[in-house]
């Protein structure tokens, strides 16, 4: 899917109050250039994409943030609008096979709630994008995490921290579970929340220790789609460029949070220190 850059220039002209000279000198390119993508006689460049949304985000026209409000004043009622952090592009169908093995709940299509989530993950890529995603739950069972014990093993296993583990019948209740459904709701773990997880599985912290440092640091829920049946149910929605300067507002936002969260978590390790059961006292 392309991006929607006829719309979207006349978009920013519009809000903006520009002429397609305005903008034409504003960015550095000629005025037919404006006129040319527009009418869409022709596809933008890279270098033009760059230019146009960047310009856009510095002069406060928050267009992707727009369209998120938009999108969730039109999609049904009963559906749910998710977004899809991309590091370049989907070709063709949605499909479950992209995604690696090691993600939080293993081989499966992610997404998350806010056009912020998606940002967050792919903000290090130069090639990167966002999708807009009509999500039709009808007729899919779903499996819904917290944070709490079960969903702090569960991703361990998947990222390969219970190997030694696999055969323990804990663990494989917890795997038969996390796959009889066709898809997921559960909370977001960054790699700053994975590095949480392996204290806990290294046994240097309890669960409950583990579960309230998590807590700290909470980044939202995110779906995981996990069989075909669920992909059939989404449906992309609009595409949208996310230039380099607002990449890194969204990071400056979140470094914040972090810090933040980091505090909170420092104090839940004094704080619960001894409550609760490590690693070894739960898989006997």
């Amino acid at each position: 899917m392309e991006y929607n850059f006829a719309t979207d220039v006349k978009t920013i002209r519009s809000i903006r109050n520009l002429t397609q000279e305005d903008l034409a000198s504003a960015i550095d390119v000629e005025q037919v250039t404006i006129s040319r993508s527009e009418t869409g006689v022709t596809s933008p460049s890279p270098k033009l994409l760059e230019r146009t949304y960047s310009f856009a985000f510095k002069n406060g026209v928050r267009l992707n943030a727009l369209k998120e409000m938009f999108w969730r004043e039109d999609i049904p009622q009963d559906h749910k609008l998710l977004f899809h952090g991309a590091k370049s592009e989907i070709t063709g169908d949605i499909s479950l096979d992209a995604g690696r093995l090691n993600n939080d709940f293993g081989q499966g299509f992610y997404t998350g709630e806010t056009y912020e989530q998606a940002v967050s993950f792919i903000s290090a890529f130069d090639q990167s994008s966002v999708y807009m995603l009509d999500f039709n739950p009808t007729r899919l069972v779903s499996r819904e995490y917290s944070v709490n014990q079960e969903w702090m093993m569960t991703i361990a296993y998947y990222r390969g921290r219970l190997d030694a583990y696999s055969d323990h019948p804990k663990i494989k209740r917890l795997i038969e579970k996390s796959r009889d459904c066709d898809y997921i709701i559960a909370p977001i773990a960054d790699n700053r929340m994975f590095q949480i997880i392996n204290s806990f599985i290294d046994g240097e912290i309890t669960d409950q220790q583990c579960k309230h440092c998590l807590a700290a640091t909470n980044l939202g829920m995110q779906y995981i789609f996990t069989t075909q049946k669920a992909i059939d149910n989404l449906t992309i929605l609009e595409r949208c460029y996310v230039p380099d300067n607002e990449k890194k507002y969204y990071v400056n936002q979140r470094t914040d949070v972090t810090a933040l969260g980091e505090d909170k978590v420092k104090m839940a390790r004094i704080k619960y220190r001894g409550q609760g059961k490590y690693i070894d006292e739960i898989l006997v």
